[in-house]
């Protein structure tokens, strides 16, 4: 069963260049490395809401490099909830365990909201499950 007490928060560097700011990610030798499946961005628009998703078994590592997302985590049985806002202004890594439903949020109106997903598994249509935004209630106002 998938516990939000499964979720890690793992505070990323920003390392200032001359030439412009190098983001810090994942290394294979980090507690988070679960294998390499796949990589993918996603872009949301501010104010734009993309979910609820579950995946069976893959397990996620979230990066938000540019922008501002809340995303907000419930357990498989929705008895609890988390909260979490990361991009530059708290630059960090989020590990997802697999069976747990998660939708996020773009806040930011002046750079691009962009999450990067470095996953231990490929899609798989038949590994993900999902729900229309109204079928979880939560107030993202």
């Amino acid at each position: 069963m998938g516990t939000l007490g499964g979720i890690i928060t793992t505070h990323l560097s920003i390392i200032p260049t001359d030439g412009g700011d190098v983001l810090h990610g994942i290394k294979k030798n980090e507690e988070t490395y679960f294998g390499f499946g796949e990589a993918y961005f996603s872009n949301i628009n501010k104010g734009k809401i993309k979910g609820w998703k579950l995946q069976k078994d893959m397990t996620m590592n979230l990066i938000v490099p540019s922008g501002n997302v809340k995303f907000v985590f419930f357990d498989e049985n929705f008895k609890s909830h988390k909260e979490l806002i990361i991009g530059r202004s708290n630059y960090c890594r989020v590990t997802v365990p697999p069976k747990i439903w998660f939708a996020f949020q773009g806040l930011d109106n002046k750079y691009p909201n962009l999450v990067f997903n470095f996953a231990n598994l490929p899609h798989d249509p038949n590994e993900v499950m999902r729900k229309e935004i109204n079928e979880i209630f939560y107030n993202w106002s």
